[in-house]
């Protein structure tokens, strides 16, 4: 019976093709909308997972400013940038104190201590010129993110404490600064007038695309802080940006994170009642931040996308208003020869969600059409990550949209009076 009501329906769905396929144009844009904007969402987690996850693992964060992650890591918000801010918040963190955490008899459980400050620098080699992002560090940054070198080699903690002036080139940059390929190291550059040695290239690590983790170029922090970001707090001593550090082991997070906060309150002077001028976090309570803004962000533009389906819906049930008076004859010949409403309501009912489910279908196939469009104009820096879920919801929201439409047609086809209806002109 099934088989030959879905028979029906496709008979008369084909009669009024133009009809037809205007009426699932409303669940074709919000299923369409639906499946892109929760591609391109996940597509973004993946590429800031990736970000993060390319740094190393077991990492705890150090901010220069006061940061909130509260509610399960539900939310972050960093008082330096808002306003009525403590002044100086984002003027607290020295090279001092990353020099202080490496003590292993105040925080034993810190593997790596790597400070870090950066900035934006204009790269010129010869005719060639980029801007990227410069990062100076120290040598123990490169096995903190299991660099791997292309050419050459990483500083190292003699040119540190000389202030060297070499760098160590990302993929990105290099590809930008030396389109030929081949070896650079030994060639110089200059970033924003500063003249430099290239002593080694970094293989691509996520993607070498633009604004991803490839797109740097690796300095000594002293050659950074002294040439090119010469930023120091009152008493004159060189600020970092932020400073990771890398526990033993992943079960000794938590300990690492007491540890450098008791440190850091005791060297700033902070009071027991007062709040840190600095933010700890682990790299999982980022993640876990991100991905619930992330998350939060994407399914809110699916559901104004979601307007779209019910905007179709109620386009569906108007057409199969209309489709019931012009079969007002039919139904009441089915009718007349035995058929029961249940029989009528099932018909009309069916037709309705083979329309919702086409336009579902269709509308798949450009959502992810569209999805990698986007990422594709994106020039590489994520892709579109199209999963099991959102094509089940988009499938599922499609028949429900159908039945929620379709059952007062139905019901109201099958309600119809044999007679009145074989009279109907």
């Amino acid at each position: 019976m099934f088989i030959e009501n879905l028979k029906v329906a496709l008979r008369a769905l084909a009669a009024n093709k133009l009809r037809s396929a205007l009426t699932t144009l409303g669940i074709i844009i919000g299923v369409t909308s639906v499946i892109a904007l929760m591609s391109l969402g996940n597509g973004v987690q993946d590429f800031i997972n990736r970000q993060f996850e390319g740094q190393g693992s077991n990492l705890v964060f150090v901010f220069p400013a006061r940061v909130e992650i509260g509610g399960g890591a539900n939310r972050a918000g960093f008082r330096a940038f808002a306003p009525g801010a403590r002044a100086g918040t984002a003027l607290s963190l020295t090279q001092a104190d990353a020099e202080a955490l490496r003590d292993k008899s105040r925080v034993p459980d810190a593997k790596i201590v790597a400070p870090i400050v950066s900035g934006t620098g204009r790269a010129v080699a010869g005719e060639q010129k980029y801007e990227t992002r410069v990062r100076g560090t120290v040598p123990e940054y490169r096995a903190l993110n299991n660099a791997r070198l292309l050419y050459g080699r990483y500083f190292t903690q003699e040119e540190t404490s000389a202030g060297s002036r070499v760098v160590v080139l990302g993929d990105v940059p290099y590809r930008k600064l030396f389109p030929n390929g081949g070896d650079p190291t030994g060639q110089d550059i200059r970033i924003n007038g500063v003249l430099l040695r290239v002593v080694g290239v970094l293989a691509q690590r996520v993607g070498g695309a633009e604004g991803s983790d490839d797109d740097l170029i690796l300095m000594p922090i002293t050659t950074a802080t002294e040439r090119l970001f010469p930023q120091r707090n009152a008493k004159g001593e060189p600020l970092v940006g932020i400073i990771l550090i890398q526990a033993v082991d992943q079960s000794r997070i938590d300990a690492v994170i007491q540890q450098a906060t008791d440190l850091l309150r005791e060297r700033h002077g902070i009071s027991f009642q007062d709040e840190d001028d600095f933010s700890i976090a682990s790299q999982r309570d980022l993640l876990n931040t991100i991905g619930a803004v992330t998350g939060a962000v994407t399914a809110f533009l699916a559901a104004i996308a979601g307007i779209s389906l019910f905007v179709g819906g109620i386009g569906i049930m108007n057409i199969m208003l209309v489709s019931v008076t012009e079969r007002t004859r039919e139904i009441g010949l089915r009718k007349a020869i035995g058929a029961r409403r249940s029989v009528i309501l099932t018909q009309f009912l069916i037709e309705s969600v083979v329309l919702s489910v086409l336009g579902g279908l269709v509308g798949i196939v450009l959502g992810v059409a569209l999805a990698n469009l986007v990422a594709l104009l994106s020039q590489g820096q994520f892709t579109a990550l199209v999963t099991a879920d959102a094509v089940a919801l988009a499938v599922g929201f499609s028949v429900f949209v159908g039945i929620l439409f379709g059952v007062y047609p139905a019901w109201r086809a099958s309600q119809l009076n044999p007679i009145e209806a074989l009279r109907y002109e």
